[in-house]
């Protein structure tokens, strides 16, 4: 089964009512995750989550309820960041030109050994080393079914 790492932003919009689409959509990759118990998470992911949906959501998530998804998360395995992610992360800013966040995103998915990283910040079918980028807004989670040896 392939690990499948979550960036922050699909957290955020599976709890954003703003964009409903979008926010079915993130639903959708995150129920399926969990049924394949396949999803990951780093604690940067989960900091940054909580930081963005108790602040910056309109309307702001409670904090209790945020600090409820942050706990679900755990069982996810959250990546702590440590001196190799670190390193790795540094390593991928330069050689791929990505953002120092972008990077630590990557890495923790390296790091974990996660073959896809749902993001929508990054470029959709991008290979980054072992980690193909999926722009979540773009395929469904079905794509992971296309995948399965």
């Amino acid at each position: 089964m392939s690990l499948v790492f979550v960036d922050t932003p699909v957290l955020l919009y599976s709890e954003d009512g703003a964009d409903a689409a979008r926010q079915q959509r993130a639903v959708d990759w995150l129920g399926r995750l969990w049924t394949r118990r396949c999803g990951r998470v780093s604690t940067q992911v989960l900091i940054d989550f909580y930081d963005h949906a108790t602040r910056r959501l309109h309307p702001a998530m409670p904090a209790g309820d945020a600090r409820a998804e942050v706990r679900r998360y755990q069982r996810w395995q959250p990546w702590a960041v440590d001196h190799a992610t670190l390193e790795t992360a540094w390593a991928l800013e330069s050689r791929f030109g990505l953002g120092y966040r972008d990077a630590l995103t990557v890495a923790a998915a390296q790091q974990q050994g996660c073959e896809w990283l749902l993001s929508d910040d990054l470029p959709h079918n991008q290979q980054v080393d072992g980690v193909r980028i999926l722009n979540p807004f773009l395929v469904g989670p079905d794509v992971l079914d296309a995948a399965a040896p």
